[in-house]
């Protein structure tokens, strides 16, 4: 089957498209590396050529909310569009637990997406899954300041993006499933203590300092809005054997 991956060598999507060639899938990697811009729609109606399916798992790396969901809803309407007119049969999109309901900063841009992708009229499924491993990294990378180490409070369940991607690409095989089961991680993290931990793989000597993020993002990472619900499905891999994973 020839799928369509929008955001194929990012995080996850590049274990989507891995994972997609290794059962035996043809994955179209949409991309501006690639010659697809998904806000503009450059390119997208050549590369949608053929494909039944849309994985869309693409990111914007920002935490303002207008530059959030102005992203989100100009490639989501592109994709969806492109993909109509390709007929495309089954649009996926990745989104993140929670985000609804905090729906501001980079939660508002995905709350906007879901949204996009339930009223779209397509056969559609879409994934809320928590954090990945790689968001204690990014997170270190971005908040270090005056030799401190700014952390957002926030109690999470993060995940293998490999796991997540696996999910995905099952899902990509089957019938739209709608809005499917959340996907988390083994067990409750608090970002701090992540942090702290990769610090320390990486030889870093720096002082964590956890700071309470404003508006409803902040809150709901704070007080566990972003932690799955009981009926989740729950990854294997801990953020610890992660780390170790990457030290070999």
């Amino acid at each position: 089957m020839r799928l369509a991956v929008a955001g194929g060598t990012g995080v996850v999507g590049r274990h989507v498209v891995r994972l997609a060639r290794e059962a035996g899938h043809e994955p179209v990697v949409l991309s501006r590396a690639t010659g697809v811009d998904l806000v503009t729609g450059a390119g997208l109606d050549a590369a949608l050529a053929g494909c039944e399916v849309v994985i869309d798992v693409a990111s914007v790396t920002t935490l303002r909310e207008k530059e959030a969901v102005r992203f989100f809803t100009a490639a989501t309407e592109r994709l969806l569009a492109a993909g109509r007119g390709a007929g495309v049969r089954h649009h996926i999109a990745l989104s993140i637990v929670g985000a609804a309901q905090a729906a501001s900063g980079y939660y508002a841009g995905k709350a906007a997406q879901e949204r996009l992708v339930m009223s779209s009229g397509a056969a559609w499924s879409l994934l809320r899954a928590t954090q990945f491993h790689e968001f204690a990294v990014q997170t270190a990378q971005r908040g270090a300041m005056l030799g401190m180490q700014l952390v957002p409070r926030m109690l999470s369940q993060p995940i293998a993006a490999q796991e997540v991607a696996a999910v995905l690409v099952e899902i990509a095989g089957g019938a739209p499933r709608g809005l499917d089961r959340e996907l988390a991680g083994p067990r409750q993290e608090r970002m701090a203590e992540l942090v702290r931990a990769y610090l320390q793989a990486e030889g870093i000597r720096r002082p964590v300092l956890e700071v309470r993020m404003p508006g409803r993002m902040g809150a709901a990472l704070a007080e566990g809005g972003v932690l799955p619900g009981p009926e989740a499905r729950q990854g294997v891999q801990s953020f610890a054997e992660w780390l170790d994973s990457r030290a070999r």
